[in-house]
C-alpha cells in the first residue's frame, strides 16, 4: 500500500514532469506566434518590444490562460505555508488537460491553440508530447 508521502511526491513529480513540457509548448507557441505576429508587422526590435507586445497587444491575449497556468503550477509547487496537497496538484493537471483540449469554457484559446498546433510542425510536436504524458 502507498503511503500518503509517496502518493504526494508521485503527484508533485507527475506535475513538475508535465510543467516542463508546458513550458516548452509556451516558448513554442510564443515563438510561433512572434513569427506570426512579425510577418504581418515586421520585426519586433527587442525582447523587451516583445514583452510589451505580450502585456499589451490583442494579438496575443489568448496565451493568458496557459501563462497563468504556468504561475499557478510554479506557485504550488514551491508552497510552503500551507504546503501543496496531492489534490493540488491533481488538479492543476486536470486544468491542464482542460486547456489543451477542446473545451466550452475557453473556446478561444482552443480555436487559436489548435490552428497553431496545425500550422507549426514544434508546436504540433509538444503537443502530442504532453498527451502522451497525460495518458502515462
Amino acid at each position: 500500500m502507498e503511503t500518503p508521502e509517496a502518493a504526494l511526491e508521485q503527484g508533485r513529480q507527475k506535475l513538475v514532469e508535465l510543467r516542463l513540457i508546458l513550458l516548452n509548448l509556451h516558448k513554442a507557441l510564443l515563438d510561433s506566434e512572434r513569427t506570426s505576429y512579425e510577418i504581418t508587422h515586421g520585426s519586433v526590435g527587442s525582447p523587451s518590444a516583445f514583452l510589451q507586445l505580450l502585456i499589451n497587444d490583442p494579438s496575443f491575449q489568448w496565451l493568458r490562460p496557459i501563462t497563468t497556468l504556468i504561475v499557478q503550477i510554479d506557485e504550488t509547487l514551491a508552497a510552503k505555508k500551507p504546503p501543496a496537497s496531492e489534490r493540488d496538484f491533481e488538479q492543476l493537471i486536470a486544468d491542464m488537460r482542460a486547456l489543451l483540449s477542446p473545451s466550452r469554457e475557453e473556446a478561444d484559446f482552443w480555436k487559436r491553440y489548435f490552428a497553431v498546433v496545425q500550422r507549426d510542425p514544434a508546436v504540433a510536436v509538444l503537443h502530442e508530447k504532453m498527451e502522451a504524458a497525460f495518458a502515462a
